[in-house]
This record gives structure tokens, C-alpha cells and sequence, in this order.
């Protein structure tokens, strides 16, 4: 068999290149890059056949990454392999790639390939002692416009574990939530539908919001947060707007959806006539099925006042988990402090003292509390009579502030939480929360 020539890729090759694919991908060697790679540079970047009449032998696609060219598709016939055509495409897509001035020209080839004469025969090096490495990006291009248009955005991949302490909550979340949706064919073989809606409750300055985040950081998908008193000034009001929200979601392939003080809009429907947000309710609660439909989503609402929803809201079938985010213990309380205090000071600061001291403090008290001891240090620092005169763009010698000036503090701040709330907390754990 003779008589093939390379010609350049037409748009009618694509059957062929999906069937070149297809047959390296069923061959026991795996392709590096993906499908939709392959045809995407097929299209943008450079790419050759090798045919026979009007029947494709072989492709090679390569596409220019600054001054270096990456070969992303390399295939051919196995009835046609030893006949030169695979060094003919080789030498031809370097041939159009030259005026790009590209210095190198490498390829990636799995290491169960043995079939690399062409590449030997047209100079390239095999390189030893390398190793590949490749990272799925969370959120394809295509979705970006859109989560920008929702105000989402893509968390910080190290915040779960920047959330010190609170081990008990981050075990549950990580084993009800994390563990399924972010393996759900490992939750199918175990019969496990991965939750889609879940609330956490608690007093006000948990972190609850803090640990939204944190499970749109531990999945790696976006983090898209509802603001109802936003939607409410939108002409088709706040029903039409929340419904157009999620329908808007629901283009995302993946994301997690927050709605914080969402007893806002799902209070107890009651009194005659109904209350305008009575319809809001009603809204709400068919978004939710309809949302629990889609995979590769989770809805987070988060309330201050767990009792203030209506019963309808968290009856089973609507929501997973209804999970209780209490005040920080200990190893929490360390965490928020060393991350408050300077690390010019911090050596000299007792903060096991600080900790004791702040038990029943919300993470936004110690937040209050460390803040507000900087700030008298540095007052006092610039307006002692050592001081007095001097000029006040000249830092003093004083480093920061001292266990004492932390101690002052808290001993001012008032905490968020009372106990008549801290015990209302304790009740609802035992008579709402579902785990």
C-alpha cells in the first residue's frame, strides 16, 4: 500500500480524529491529553492528516505555548505504522509551526508506549528521570462569566484547614458532605445519595459563613452566596429574582450555594392576610426539590434562630443534615487568637492564658477583643509621656501589645452570646439538629 500524502486538518476530519482517539484510547494507552483538548487544538491551533484518497491515516496536533511547541495528538493506522508516515507528520507540523520561532518542540507519551520510532527517527531526545504532573482545574473557562455575573467566586484551596480546632464539626462535614460529593461513584457503590441541601444553625458569630466557605474550598467547586435583601429590589421581586438566581446556578456543573440568615425569607407562614414574603416562602421551598436534582451541587442555608423557620422548610426531603455549628472550643479559641496576635509579640504572649479567658466567646469576640487590645497598645505606646512630642510617624520602641493589654480587652468585651442563648443552643441540638 502506498500513494498517502499529509495534507493540512479540515473540519470534515473530525470523525476520523475522534476515531484515531478512540482507538488509542481502547488500545491499553491511555492518551494524555483529553478528547476535548485534542479537538480544540485541532481547531485553534495546528494540526495535519496523513490520507490515503480521501480515507485519514493518521493526525498529529500540536498546538505553541510561548517559545516551545507541544505535540497534544500523535496517531496512526495500525495497518499503516513502519510505511514513514508517522516522521512525515512530524516533519510537517514542525515545518508549520516555524514561523512561530518556537526554540523546542516536545511531546508527553504514556509510559506503556513502546511505538516511538517516529519520534527517534525525527530527533527527538527520550528524556530520563522525568516524571508527569497534572492538576484538573475546578472551573472551566467557559463558567467563569457566569459565576463572575452570580458573584460567585473559587475559595482559597488551604481554608479548611486554616479553620483551627472545631475537630468535631470538621469530622462531620468532612464524612456527611465532603466524603459522598466528592466521590460519588464511591457513594453509588455504596448505595449513598450524596446530600444537596443541609443547614447550619447556631448563635450569631459561629462561623458558620466560615465553614460554607470551607466546604466549597475542601470540594474545589465555587462558592456562590444569595443575598435576598439584594434580590428584593429587582423589578420581577424578591420570588421572580430567586427563582432566575437558580435557574442561573443551575448552568454551573458544579457549586456550592449559600444562603446566610435564611430564616429571612422561610419564617413561619401565619396570620391573615398572608405576608408578602409569605409568597417568598412558597418560592423557596420549590426551588428546593427542583435543586436537589441536579448533582454536583449542595445548598447551604444558615440561620441564628433555628426555631423561626417554618416547619415545612426542614422537614425531611428538603434538607440532608440539619447540623448544629456551636461556639469554638479550646483548640479553636488557640487558633483565632495566634491568628490575631503579631508574631513580633507573639513569643511573649501567653495565649493559653488568653484562651481561658475567653470561654463563650464567638470567633467574632476574640476577633473584637484582639483588635481592640492592638489598638490601646498603640495608643498608649504613641501618647505615653516617653512619647509625648515626639513625632508621630516614628513607631515606638514597644513591640505590640502584651498579655495584659489581651487580658484588658477581653475583660471590656461583651460576648455575642448569652447564656439564656447558649441554652437555647443546647435545647435545639436535642430536639432539631439532624445528623
Amino acid at each position: 500500500m502506498t500513494g498517502w500524502r499529509i495534507r493540512d486538518f479540515h473540519a470534515s476530519d473530525m470523525d476520523a480524529i475522534l476515531h484515531l482517539w478512540e482507538q488509542s484510547h481502547t488500545s491499553g494507552v491511555e492518551p494524555v491529553y483529553a478528547l476535548a483538548e485534542v479537538l480544540a487544538s485541532c481547531q485553534k491551533d495546528h494540526a495535519v492528516v496523513a490520507v490515503h484518497g480521501e480515507t485519514v491515516l493518521g493526525a498529529a496536533v500540536a498546538r505553541a505555548a510561548h517559545d516551545q511547541g507541544w505535540i497534544v495528538f500523535f496517531a496512526i493506522e495500525e495497518n499503516w505504522r513502519n510505511r514513514g508516515i508517522g516522521s512525515g507528520m512530524l516533519a510537517s507540523i514542525e515545518n508549520r509551526m516555524a514561523p512561530l520561532g518556537l526554540t523546542k518542540l516536545s511531546t508527553l507519551v504514556p509510559e506503556t508506549e513502546h511505538r516511538v520510532a517516529a519520534l527517534l527517527n525525527s530527533g527527538f531526545v527520550d528524556r530520563k528521570h522525568l516524571r508527569y504532573f497534572e492538576r484538573e482545574i475546578p472551573v472551566q473557562r467557559q463558567e467563569m462569566g457566569l459565576l463572575g455575573e452570580l458573584g460567585g467566586r473559587l475559595m482559597a484551596r488551604n481554608l479548611w484547614s486554616a479553620v483551627g480546632g472545631m475537630q468535631r464539626e470538621k469530622e462531620l462535614l468532612e464524612r456527611r458532605l465532603v466524603l459522598p460529593l466528592a466521590n460519588p461513584d464511591l457513594a453509588d457503590q455504596y448505595g449513598v445519595v450524596p446530600p444537596r441541601a443541609v443547614v447550619l444553625f447556631g448563635p450569631p458569630g459561629t462561623g458558620k459563613t466560615t465553614f460554607a466557605k470551607a466546604i466549597a474550598s475542601r470540594l474545589e467547586w465555587p462558592f456562590v452566596e444569595v443575598f435576598p435583601s439584594r434580590l428584593a429590589s429587582d423589578p420581577r421581586g424578591l420570588a421572580g429574582a430567586l427563582r432566575e438566581t437558580f435557574l442561573n446556578i443551575s448552568e454551573l456543573e458544579h457549586a456550592v450555594v449559600f444562603i446566610d440568615e435564611v430564616e429571612e425569607i422561610a419564617a413561619q407562614r401565619q396570620g391573615e392576610p398572608p405576608s408578602p414574603l409569605q409568597g417568598v416562602t412558597n418560592e423557596l421551598l420549590k426551588i428546593i426539590p427542583a435543586f436537589r436534582e441536579q448533582p454536583g451541587r449542595l445548598l447551604v442555608c444558615a440561620t441564628n434562630f433555628i426555631r423561626a423557620l417554618d416547619t415545612a422548610f426542614l422537614r425531611h426531603g428538603r434538607f440532608d443534615y440539619v447540623i448544629p455549628i456551636g461556639l469554638p472550643d479550646e483548640e479553636a479559641r488557640h487558633a483565632i487568637w495566634t491568628r490575631y496576635i503579631p508574631s513580633e509579640v507573639a513569643a511573649d504572649v501567653d495565649v493559653d492564658a488568653l484562651v481561658g479567658a475567653t470561654d463563650g466567646f464567638s470567633p467574632a469576640d476574640v476577633e473584637y477583643a484582639a483588635r481592640k487590645a492592638s489598638q490601646q497598645a498603640l495608643e498608649k505606646a504613641v501618647y505615653s509621656p516617653a512619647y509625648s512630642g515626639a513625632d508621630a510617624r516614628t513607631p515606638p520602641v514597644a513591640a505590640g501589645p502584651s498579655t495584659a493589654d489581651y487580658l484588658a480587652a477581653i475583660a471590656e468585651t461583651r460576648t455575642t452570646v448569652s447564656a439564656e442563648v447558649a441554652q437555647d443552643f443546647r435545647e435545639d441540638i436535642e430536639t432539631i439538629a439532624r445528623l
